[in-house]
C-alpha cells in the first residue's frame, strides 16, 4: 500500500482533486505546487496529509472555494489583503507578492491577511522574499486554540508560528520555521495517523500529567517552548498577525480540526526585507556564508556528529525527495485513494 510518488504526478493529483471540488484550474495548480513543496521539505503534516480537510472544508461550506483575494487597504510599505475565505495559499501569496514588489521600491514591506485559511508550513511564505533575492518573516494565527496562557486551563492561543528565510551564496539558506509550541499540532495529526506514540514534553492533560496517545489529543493542552517565553511570543504574533488586521484571535479562532462549515478568518502576516536598502547584496550573502560555516564548524559536546543550521536538513530532504520521491505511508495513501472515490478523480497511484 505505501509508496514513493514524484513531484509533478503529487502536484496533478491535488489539482484535480481541487478542480473536482470546484476550484478553477488556475487556483487549484497554485495550491497544488505549494502543497507538494511542503512535502518536499519533509513538512508531511502540510502537504497532501491536508487535502481531505480542505476539500471536507470546501464541501461543507466552511471555504469558499471561488475565492478572489483582493488588496483592501494599502500604503507604500504596507498592505491588507483580505482572502475572501478561499485556500490560504491564495491569500498569503498574494500578500507575500504585494510585500516583494513594495519592498523593491521602499526597502521593506509589511502585508497583512484577514479571512484567510491554513495554509501549509509558515516557511512556504518567508521563502518567497527570500527567492526574490530578500529576507521573508512570516507569521501567522494558527488554525484551531491548543495552548492556554500561561498557568491557564483554557485553550485560548494556538501554535502560532514564525518562518524567517534568509539567503546566502553558497551554503543552504537559513531558513527557521518554528511553532511557538514544542510541537506543531499537525505533527500530532501525523503520529495519530501513523499510530505513533508522542514523546514526552509535546502535551500534557488537564491534571499536568504528560499525555502520549495523539488520539487523546484533544483531551490535552500543547506545551510552549521555553515555557512562559513561548505563550509570551504565541501572544504577540497572534496579536501582529491576527487582531492588527480584523482576523481571529483568541475565543474567536474557529478550530477547523473539528468544524468544517463555520468561516474561519484565519489571519497571517508577512515582512519583506530588500537587502539591496542596507548595502551590497552579495556581500551580505557571503558575510552568512561565513557565518554558517563558523557556526557548523564550532567546536562540539561529545557524541555529536554535527552541528546544524535551521533549515539545513530541510533543504537536504528536498534534494533527497527530488530525486527519489514523495514517501506516502499506508494509512496516508489509504486516505487519499477515498477521496479520490468520493471525488471521482485518478487516484495518485493510478
Amino acid at each position: 500500500m505505501s509508496g514513493m510518488v514524484t513531484t509533478e504526478a503529487l502536484r496533478a493529483f491535488i489539482a484535480r482533486c481541487y478542480i473536482a471540488a470546484g476550484v478553477p484550474a488556475a487556483d487549484a495548480a497554485t495550491v497544488a505546487g505549494l502543497m507538494a513543496e511542503a512535502d518536499l521539505i519533509g513538512a508531511d503534516g502540510h502537504g497532501v496529509f491536508r487535502l481531505p480537510q480542505y476539500i471536507r472544508r470546501i464541501r461543507a461550506g466552511g471555504m469558499n472555494p471561488r475565492a478572489v483575494p483582493r488588496i483592501v487597504e494599502e500604503r507604500p510599505a504596507a498592505a491588507l489583503v483580505d482572502g475572501d475565505n478561499g485556500l490560504g495559499h491564495l491569500a498569503v501569496t498574494l500578500a507575500a507578492q504585494t510585500a516583494i514588489a513594495k519592498a523593491r521600491s521602499q526597502g521593506v514591506a509589511w502585508c497583512g491577511v484577514r479571512m484567510g485559511n491554513h495554509a501549509g508550513p509558515a516557511s512556504l511564505y518567508a521563502r518567497m522574499p527570500m527567492a526574490a533575492g530578500m529576507i521573508g518573516l512570516y507569521l501567522a494565527v494558527g488554525s484551531a486554540n491548543h495552548l492556554p496562557p500561561w498557568g491557564g486551563l483554557e485553550l485560548l492561543l494556538s501554535t502560532n508560528p514564525i518562518a524567517v528565510a534568509v539567503p546566502t551564496e553558497h551554503e543552504p539558506p537559513i531558513v527557521l520555521d518554528m511553532a511557538t509550541t514544542v510541537a506543531a499540532y499537525g505533527k500530532v495529526k501525523v503520529k495519530a495517523q501513523r499510530g505513533e506514540s508522542m514523546p514526552e514534553g509535546w502535551m500534557i492533560d488537564r491534571l499536568g500529567q504528560p499525555l502520549l496517545d495523539p488520539k487523546r489529543a484533544n483531551e490535552g493542552l500543547l506545551l510552549p517552548i521555553g515555557g512562559y517565553k513561548g505563550y509570551g511570543l504565541a501572544l504577540i504574533f497572534g496579536l501582529l498577525a491576527g487582531t492588527l488586521n480584523g482576523a481571529a484571535m483568541g475565543s474567536d479562532v474557529v478550530d477547523f480540526n473539528a468544524d468544517d462549515s463555520s468561516v474561519t478568518n484565519t489571519g497571517q502576516a508577512i515582512l519583506a526585507i530588500d537587502i539591496a536598502a542596507f548595502g551590497d547584496p552579495a556581500a551580505f550573502r557571503a558575510r552568512v556564508d561565513a557565518l554558517a560555516r563558523e557556526l557548523r564548524g564550532s567546536q562540539r559536546l561529545p557524541g555529536v556528529d554535527r552541528i546544524f543550521l535551521p533549515g539545513e536538513q530541510s533543504h537536504a530532504t528536498r534534494a533527497r525527495r527530488v530525486a527519489e520521491g514523495i514517501p506516502i505511508p499506508p494509512p496516508l495513501r489509504a486516505t487519499l485513494d477515498g477521496l479520490a472515490g468520493e471525488l471521482g478523480v485518478t487516484p495518485l497511484f493510478g
